[in-house]
């Protein structure tokens, strides 16, 4: 991976250098991680254990926590190790691999997401072609296209990354890699990377918000000719997948769509969007959807039940 390089390694200085903070830092990502883990885990498993989550809605729902997961676990487990340790020193190579990491999966979220405001548009807009627009076969080639599409825009990130040359300071003042920490460090001109980058990640998160929000926009508009109970319902769906939009897509745009400039304000809006938002994903998605928390309870009653019986 190494080109043009006199650095081997990179030292993160992570979110604070005060040991009392940083053991803070340990508990509260700590805590974050496993509910992240646990509450995502608990979807996976309930969409494909349940009989009654076969809808192209859960269906991206699954890819989208999963996708979420692997999000947080290329951040998080390295923050709470770094929290407890003296050197914080990451590989180049380590950290080529998390920028692809971030990228992949981060970007994987932002396009299911679209998929999922397409499926809510049509199930409201379409009612009675819903089930030929979105069978099956369709749910498959847009996720599979998703991945596609993730996978294109991370390598694009990768070979942006590896066109930085390296040849002084190695700390970067943040507590993961990404381009703009790693373009602070570079001893080359970063205009035109800046630029590829604010074309790349800065256009997928800006025009995802905007085709998002138009088509909420739309849904809840057309929301008016239901009956009581399916704007009800509809509406709950809808809001749930607003919050998310909002807290995951307005970090991203801050940190992707600006000039090569540094804030004091940049690591607490990425620990946002990497840390807390993943955090709550799974609760919005349980805690407002009633299909999905009667399943939970289905297939933990029937467990207990089975295990009774043995």
């Amino acid at each position: 991976m190494q080109q043009n390089n006199s650095v081997t390694e990179f030292i993160l200085l992570g979110l604070t250098e005060d040991l009392m903070r940083q053991k803070t830092v340990f508990v509260i990502v700590f805590i974050f991680y496993v509910g992240t883990m646990v509450g995502n885990l608990l979807i996976i498993v309930t969409i494909k254990s349940s009989r009654t989550l076969g809808s192209p809605m859960y269906f991206f729902l699954f890819h989208f926590s999963l996708a979420d997961s692997c999000f947080s676990t290329s951040i998080a487990p390295r923050l709470i190790v770094d929290a407890l340790s003296a050197k914080r020193i990451i590989s180049y190579n380590e950290c080529m691999t998390q920028v692809f990491a971030l990228h992949f999966f981060g970007s994987m979220e932002v396009f299911v997401l679209i998929l999922m405001a397409a499926d809510r548009y049509v199930a409201i807009c379409k009612p009675l072609r819903y089930p030929n627009i979105m069978s099956q076969q369709v749910c498959n080639m847009l996720i599979v296209l998703a991945w596609i599409g993730a996978f294109i825009h991370s390598i694009t990130q990768i070979i942006l990354a590896l066109r930085l040359p390296f040849c002084g300071p190695n700390l970067i003042d943040h507590y993961c890699c990404d381009l703009q920490p790693l373009m602070e460090l570079a001893c080359m001109d970063t205009y035109v990377i800046n630029l590829l980058m604010v074309s790349n990640s800065g256009a997928i998160t800006t025009t995802g918000f905007v085709i998002l929000m138009i088509s909420y926009i739309v849904i809840l508009h057309s929301l008016r000719n239901h009956s009581a109970e399916g704007r009800k319902k509809a509406l709950s769906t809808c809001t749930s997948h607003i919050i998310v939009v909002v807290l995951f897509f307005v970090p991203c745009i801050f940190i992707y769509t600006r000039p090569p400039t540094t804030f004091p304000m940049d690591k607490m809006v990425t620990i946002f969007y990497t840390i807390g938002t993943p955090f709550l994903n799974p609760f919005i998605y349980t805690l407002r959807n009633a299909e999905v928390k009667n399943a939970m309870r289905m297939i933990w009653h029937t467990k207990i039940t089975s295990e009774g019986k043995r």
